[in-house]
């Protein structure tokens, strides 16, 4: 069985494909694959480990063969990847969405609000250049986090870890916006369901936990900005096309919201869109931008290496793979 890895990833995973003895070709340069070696490397494949920056689509089908059995991709989302072409050539597709990933992302959204809170990047930056002069009492006054509103956008997994974390441990408010209630949440933390216009208005911190969807696609744009407290902050590690990246940076140049934490961006890998307009996100010291890292912890990465092996390994055996994407 031939199976090719479109970049290294933590070794577990690996070692579990090569005990297996499967011929396994893994890109050797660490970078995106280019779209035409990806093309050229799948040709005969019986499986494809994929990134989420790598487009798994009916040309790349095409080009791998009808012996493609399933395509691993090693995220939690699978939007990079053609779902109705996959049916219709009955290949498999495999997501990763290790317990692990959940609670790593959690941290860092929380680390993203602790830090846009306390201003601790911009702080950071202004020790280093040595103008701390001494103690000032109006130095980089910040906001407390104790006793104010989390409003999550999207309350599955990781928005439910993120609301443990802000109850718990900083005795934050929550409510929450989702396309079904969820009760039991509601009575553990005194929670409740609200529509987005409400969380947008009443929430000091938003942070949004949406796959991307043609229904969340700029789910926050001009309108929703407009509907914020302009003492709020909003969170997004979720998929970087969920906010529009326009009305945010009109927003943030308005002062319509206090700042930003982004660990994902509308078109990445370019941190803003437009690298002609004179608005970018880097120039803000109110936005906090982290390089799609929220899950990059070792032992979480590790997790995922070996959920992508488990998957591929059930399906080369025929067996049902833990992880099909739905």
């Amino acid at each position: 069985m031939k199976i090719f890895v479109t970049r290294q990833i933590p070794d577990q995973g690996i070692k579990m494909l090569k005990n297996k003895k499967y011929q396994l070709q893994i890109y050797p340069k660490d970078q995106i694959i280019p779209r035409a070696e990806l093309l050229k490397s799948v040709k005969g494949v019986d499986a494809l480990l994929s990134l989420l920056t790598d487009k798994i689509d009916e040309k790349l089908f095409q080009a791998a063969g009808p012996q493609l059995k399933v395509v691993a991709n090693y995220a939690v989302g699978f939007d990079n990847i053609n779902l109705e072409a996959a049916k219709k050539r009955k290949v498999l597709i495999t997501n990763t969405p290790a317990p692990e990933v959940t609670e790593t992302v959690a941290e860092h959204t929380f680390a993203l609000i602790i830090s846009l809170a306390h201003h601790i990047p911009e702080a950071d930056r202004f020790a280093k250049a040595g103008k701390y002069k001494g103690w000032n009492p109006n130095l980089l006054l910040g906001a407390d986090i104790y006793n104010k509103t989390l409003g999550i956008v999207g309350m599955g997994r990781i928005g439910f870890a993120l609301a443990q974390r802000a109850v718990k441990g900083f005795k934050m408010k929550v409510i929450y916006h989702d396309i079904k209630p969820n009760p039991d949440f509601e009575k553990e933390y005194s929670s409740k369901l609200v529509d987005l216009p409400t969380l947008l208005k009443q929430s000091d911190f938003i942070s949004l936990h949406v796959p991307l969807l043609p229904t969340t696609r700029h789910l926050m744009s001009h309108q929703q900005f407009k509907l914020m407290k302009p003492t709020a902050y909003l969170i997004n590690t979720s998929r970087g096309p969920v906010v529009d990246e326009k009305a945010l940076l009109v927003a943030l140049k308005k002062k319509q919201i206090a700042g930003a934490g982004l660990d994902v961006f509308e078109c990445e890998p370019l941190i803003d869109c437009d690298i002609h307009d004179s608005l970018a996100l880097k120039n803000f010291d109110n936005v906090i931008l982290t390089p799609h890292i929220a899950s990059a912890s070792l032992e979480t990465r590790q997790a995922m290496s070996r959920l992508a092996a488990e998957n591929i390994i059930a399906a080369l055996e025929g067996k049902t793979p833990p992880n099909l994407a739905k």
